[in-house]
Parts: structure tokens; sequence; C-alpha cells
């Protein structure tokens, strides 16, 4: 069995318990201490603090044994997990994290712990991911530039894409555009010169 068949029966299995406690009225979120505070605390803060025992139990199921550590930044609405062996988190792509992410997002807003969307990053993956793209598609706008020809990219997640949208915005000599539909969703160079 590979890990994408691992981490499918295991986020079906974290699903069906969910329906199970859901039905029960026994939700994980519901069994969390609340934190009582004279004054009125802001819901994200202790929202994250909520889905942070979420993550940390479901990273727990699907890692068997795996000593999990969560660091929240709540200024970026971010959970940072480090652990010895999360590769099975992780995933192929990082497909896992984004997976990981959509089902702790779905329960924040289901459940009403959060009103905006969580960040997850295991083991700095994300962060070295955005760098090493980043990088790509600096050289790749270099050699559209070059060779006045357009150069498509690897297909990649709407974070990923935004973030070279972005990266590549500050550069006069070229455009971008994202063309085809998901999951081959991807983002083509075209040098202004070849375009005119």
């Amino acid at each position: 069995m590979n890990d994408d068949e691992k981490m499918g029966e295991t986020l079906d299995s974290f699903v069906e318990s969910l329906k199970e406690e859901q039905k029960n009225n026994k939700l994980i979120e519901d069994s969390l201490k609340e934190v009582n505070v004279s004054k009125e605390p802001d819901i994200n803060i202790t929202g994250l603090e909520k889905i942070k025992g979420i993550l940390k139990k479901s990273l727990e199921l699907i890692c068997l044994g795996e000593k999990v550590k969560i660091r929240t930044d709540s200024k970026g609405f971010k959970l940072l997990v480090d652990g010895d062996d999360l590769g099975l988190a992780i995933g192929r792509g990082g497909k896992n994290i984004q997976a990981l992410e959509y089902i702790i997002n779905l329960i924040g807003k289901r459940k009403n712990i959060v009103d905006r969307n969580v960040f997850i990053d295991i083991k700095n993956y994300r962060k070295n991911r955005i760098e090493e793209i980043k990088k790509e598609a600096i050289m790749m706008a270099r050699k559209a530039i070059r060779e006045r020809r357009k150069i498509s990219l690897e297909p990649m997640c709407a974070y990923e894409r935004k973030i070279i949208h972005r990266a590549l915005s500050k550069f006069e000599d070229i455009r971008t555009k994202s063309a085809y539909e998901e999951p081959k969703r991807r983002i083509i160079i075209y040098p202004e010169k070849a375009v005119k």
C-alpha cells in the first residue's frame, strides 16, 4: 500500500469518525476546554487554539504514534507543525497538506470556530516549496525574455499560482496568465516583445 492510499484510508476513516461524532453530538472541538476570560476574547485567537487541538489529534491519527509539536502564529493565522516522521502528512507534492488544511478549515467554518482560513505548514514544506517555485519562475521568466517565446510552468495549486503571479509582476518585460482547468491549471509566461 503506497502513501497516497494510506492517506486516503486515513482521511476516509477521519471523515467517518466526524460523521459518527456529529451524530452523537460529541465532536472533538466540543471536548476542548473553553478559555474563561473576564472580557470578550477574540474568537479567532481562541478558535485558533481549538483548531490547533483538532489538527494535533488528526496528525497523531494519520502518523500513528508520532509526537507532533504545533506552534501558532496568530498574526498570519498559521499553524506550524514539527515532528520527526511526518512525510505521510505532507504527501507527494504537498497534496496531503492541502487535503488536511481543507478538512481543518471545513471543521472550523462549519462549527463557527474561526471565521477565516487557517494556513498549515508541516516541517516548513510549504515555505521551502514557495522559495523553490519563486526561483524556478524567475529563471523561466528570464528564459522567456531571452528566447522571446512563451514558457509554460508545471501545474500547481491556486495558492502557488498566486505567489508566482505576484513574484513575476515585478518584471516589466513579461506578463503571466493562468491557463487550462484544474488539476492541470498552470501559469504561462509571455514575453511582452513577442506579444506585440
